[in-house]
């Protein structure tokens, strides 16, 4: 770099620190693009700073501009301005070579590609920015036709100025992607722990309090009756809302599709939970992969078999239980058979309507056999053919 002032070095070590500064506390790291501008032109006495960006064609869009307090008379606003891919910036920002030319208008290698908002320049430099690995485009700077040309150490300025600066944009923008990955990784655990302890406690508790329904049966004053089943109703609204919450915390991130936790294992997590509420396990056969089953669909398997168990558990003597969940080309089965002593007639139909509303609502349907000596046979299938 050719010699420059000790106050000139002073200013420009001043200006790149406060840009690396304001850069990585930024949440966005383009709102810095107007502080860059200003500084460079202020560095380069010029009379207009433009800092563009490229695009994937190699055009330049101006993004920010700044017009010096000195500069006589108006000074059109040039930012959304693009600038042809074969423009002096364009070449600076591909080759990552500065440029210098003494009038925009008159020298051959600018005067094509020049936009009418800027005609009433004549000076020009530009220099690289960003950088080497990540070209965000070009710094440059104008001075009125008429005025001094830019001196090779202002070009010096310049370009180790726009080199700093890009490579604190590049860090910036590096450091807030971090940042995001970080939250949503923090939104993902918690929806997590909100599917896989919350609502699979709240669930327990509403089964639990559903078989002392049934075994106190008739010995409740209706007002304690009355309470006790509406307790039970705002636990099943509780776990929809909590549901609800966790599966908007994990479809927060606009850039990832919505997803949701692992079909099989929320299965067998939910035999686990009914295994623990019944004393026994129930055998659990998974055949086909479960992987890309569609978000909703899994949502309303997973419900249906929790409220399947459910009626189980409520009803009590099984021996044994089967869960059968199969994936295959048509569609997607779950079966839930016990040998219990069938669902009496006076219990509440509430879930088995739930079961059907959400088979129907995934496209398929549900049948429920069910007898004293046969025990009961829920059978929920879904076509996913369309779905996938």
């Amino acid at each position: 770099m050719h010699d420059m002032d000790s106050s000139l070095a002073r200013r420009m070590l001043a200006a790149s620190t406060e840009i690396t500064r304001v850069a990585l506390s930024a949440e966005d790291p383009d709102a810095v693009l107007p502080l860059v501008v200003r500084r460079a032109a202020e560095l380069a006495e010029a009379d207009l700073g433009v800092v563009t960006v490229r695009a994937d064609d190699g055009r330049l869009t101006v993004e920010a501009a700044y017009g010096a307090p000195s500069a006589t008379g108006p000074l059109g606003d040039p930012v959304g301005t693009v600038l042809s891919s074969r423009s002096a910036a364009a070449r600076v920002a591909r080759s990552g070579v500065p440029v210098v030319v003494d009038d925009l208008i008159d020298d051959p290698l600018t005067a094509p590609y020049v936009p009418a908002a800027l005609r009433v320049y004549g000076p020009f430099a530009v220099a690289p920015f960003g950088t080497r690995e990540r070209r965000l485009g070009a710094l440059a700077v104008y001075r009125r036709r008429g005025a001094s040309t830019f001196t090779r150490v202002a070009v010096d300025v310049l370009t180790s100025f726009a080199a700093q600066a890009g490579l604190a944009l590049v860090l910036a923008e590096g450091s807030t992607a971090r940042q995001r990955i970080a939250v949503y990784q923090e939104r993902e655990r918690i929806a997590r722990d909100l599917h896989d302890v919350i609502v699979q406690r709240l669930y327990a508790t509403g089964v639990q309090l559903e078989v002392l329904e049934r075994r106190l049966s008739g010995q409740l004053a209706p007002a304690d009756a009355s309470r006790l089943s509406e307790t039970m109703e705002q636990i099943d609204q509780a776990i929809a809302e909590v549901r609800a919450t966790a599966r908007t915390l994990r479809s927060a991130d606009p850039e990832t599709p919505d997803h949701a936790p692992a079909l099989d294992d929320s299965m067998r997590s939910e035999v686990q939970i009914a295994g623990e509420l019944l004393g026994r396990p129930p055998r659990l056969e998974i055949e086909g992969d479960l992987s890309d089953v569609p978000v909703q669909v899994a949502d309303h398997a997973r419900a249906a078999l929790r409220e399947a168990l459910s009626n189980v558990v409520r009803h009590a003597g099984a021996k044994t239980v089967l869960v059968r969940v199969r994936r295959s080309t048509a569609g997607l089965l779950l079966q839930v058979v016990d040998d219990g002593c069938g669902i009496p007639r006076d219990v509440s139909k509430r879930g088995l309507r739930n079961l059907e509303e959400r088979a129907v609502a995934a496209g398929g349907r549900c049948v429920l056999t069910s007898s004293p000596d046969s025990g009961t046979t829920v059978t929920w299938e879904v076509p996913l053919n369309a779905a996938t």
